[in-house]
């Protein structure tokens, strides 16, 4: 079964890309996830990636994020709740992170 994932894309107020994405990241949707996210990319600017509204975030999760990063001008805004993730997994020393 999927777990309920939303991503919802947009214009940020710099013009760059946001993926706003709320509810739960794990293995069930990492590929749409990272299909979402592949989208934004696309285009060749830098995305926002907006996990304010993300109660939950695996290492399938963390997975899409590193493998675009590399690449990619990436930058995620996170709650408190994953900063930890973030931390410890590395990720926050490949992305710019803001904690909110």
């Amino acid at each position: 079964m999927t777990t309920a994932l939303t991503l919802v894309s947009g214009p940020g107020d710099d013009g760059d890309s946001v993926l706003s994405v709320t509810g739960e990241i794990d293995m069930s949707n990492a590929a749409e996830f990272g299909a979402a996210l592949d989208g934004e990319l696309a285009a060749g600017a830098a995305v926002t990636v907006d996990l304010t509204g993300v109660s939950y975030l695996d290492s399938a999760g963390v997975a899409v994020l590193f493998d675009r990063a590399a690449e990619h001008d990436l930058r995620l805004v996170a709650p408190r709740l994953l900063d930890r993730v973030l931390r410890v997994s590395g990720l926050a020393q490949v992305v710019k992170v803001m904690i909110r």
